[in-house]
């Protein structure tokens, strides 16, 4: 099979009928050891103010939370505390995007919109939580996940039945109640903000409403692909873009895009704008993920050195590896991707693989690209100033190499 890379690769392996508006030709962490600059000094001072702005939201709407839920039952209070820490940290992307796709729609700078927005790290915390229960991961963000917590709880106070079974019933609940609380908080602060008319949040909130049902389904095809192997199924590049488009990009950049667009009472023609910049820069983010999850370092990552090749997941960094490997090659990975068991010569021994097969040389072209074509499409005059050049910026924050 062919090794050739970049444009012509992406136009092959990437799905079809899934929103594109055209064939991407053009444009758009160890890791190789050259890296990508750090965010331009727009994107980083505006992703730290709205993280500042988005901290306080998020911590004013769960003190409210832990007083509703206390009154019901004091042993209430370790749900809205564990997912108080959850919701810590992160580069808060996703209210980012949203933000500034109202300030592209010509909406002005007010902390109302910054609240409704910072509903979506909600929807985070909960694919956060569910995922790691899906995953069997123990760590997330350097602290126990969710269900390693609660199991604990279980473990320590001596209580019947599977401390397994209860920790992930609990973060089943948890991760329920943050998407409960994503749209309770979206919906009252959007209603607060003067111009938010009932029709326009409707339609806003239809947009809110896709965008976690293509999350939810995402999560489905990647637990499919999974279940199902892929090691030799047709089109194993395809089929991963097809996952982290709607696992990720979709909801990381797109659709907060859309969601603020909406709130901003803004037509089809933003939105098809929004799309045109969005996905490619949310594939690329997961894209860099993906790298991350092999070759990160765990102290940035939160994660254990190669958790992605023990949980077995099918990426495009793994499809391009079977693309391109020997049947010696091929043959360890299908030995050992998936083995939860991996030991840190088996990662070693992938790792070498993905890299020496040219997959992970790929990978980082493809991000190039992608980052290049969704410059390229926000460039035109449909979105309102300042929003285009900070979302031009924002490609660098979000599918940066690690430092």
């Amino acid at each position: 099979m062919s090794r050739s890379t970049g444009p012509a690769l992406l136009a092959r392996s990437r799905p079809v009928g899934l929103g594109d508006t055209e064939s991407v030709t053009a444009g758009t962490q160890q890791r190789e050891p050259a890296g990508r600059p750090p965010a331009p000094p727009l994107a980083a001072a505006e992703l730290d103010r709205l993280r500042g702005a988005v901290a306080e939201a998020l911590g004013n709407f769960l003190d409210r939370q832990r007083e509703t839920l206390a009154s019901m039952d004091p042993r209430l209070v370790p749900v809205v505390d564990e997912v108080r820490a959850v919701a810590e940290g992160g580069k808060r992307l996703r209210p980012a995007f949203a933000y500034w796709g109202w300030r592209g729609a010509g909406g002005d700078d007010r902390p109302e919109i910054i609240t409704a927005v910072a509903a979506l790290e909600w929807v985070q915390a909960c694919a956060l939580i569910h995922d790691d229960v899906m995953d069997g991961s123990d760590t997330r963000r350097g602290r126990p996940s969710v269900h390693r917590q609660f199991a604990s709880r279980h473990a320590q106070g001596g209580w019947t039945g599977s401390a397994a079974r209860f920790g992930d019933a609990v973060a089943v609940l948890l991760g329920d109640m943050c998407l409960v609380w994503a749209g309770q908080l979206l919906r009252e602060s959007a209603a607060a903000v003067p111009g938010i008319t009932p029709p326009v949040l409707a339609a806003a909130l239809t947009v809110y409403d896709e965008m976690c049902a293509e999350v939810m389904a995402g999560q489905y095809l990647d637990v499919l692909a999974q279940a199902q192997g892929g090691a030799d199924r047709l089109d194993p590049v395809g089929e991963a873009l097809r996952v982290a488009r709607f696992k990720s990009a979709k909801y990381t950049v797109e659709r907060p895009l859309h969601l603020g667009a909406a709130l901003a009472g803004a037509g089809p023609e933003l939105a098809a704008a929004y799309t045109a910049y969005g996905l490619p820069v949310g594939e690329a983010f997961q894209l860099r993920d993906d790298v991350l999850g092999v070759f990160g370092d765990p102290a940035v990552t939160g994660k254990p050195a190669g958790d992605d090749l023990r949980e077995g997941k099918r990426t495009v960094l793994v499809g391009l590896t079977l693309q391109r490997a020997n049947p010696a090659q091929a043959g360890a990975v299908r030995r050992l991707l998936g083995d939860p068991r991996l030991d840190a010569e088996g990662v070693a021994t992938l790792r070498g693989v993905i890299t020496d097969t040219g997959a992970l040389a790929a990978t980082e072209q493809l991000i190039d690209e992608l980052a290049a074509q969704a410059a390229k499409a926000v460039t035109g005059g449909e979105v309102a100033e300042p929003a285009r050049d900070v979302l031009a910026n924002l490609i660098v924050a979000a599918t940066a190499r690690a430092t």
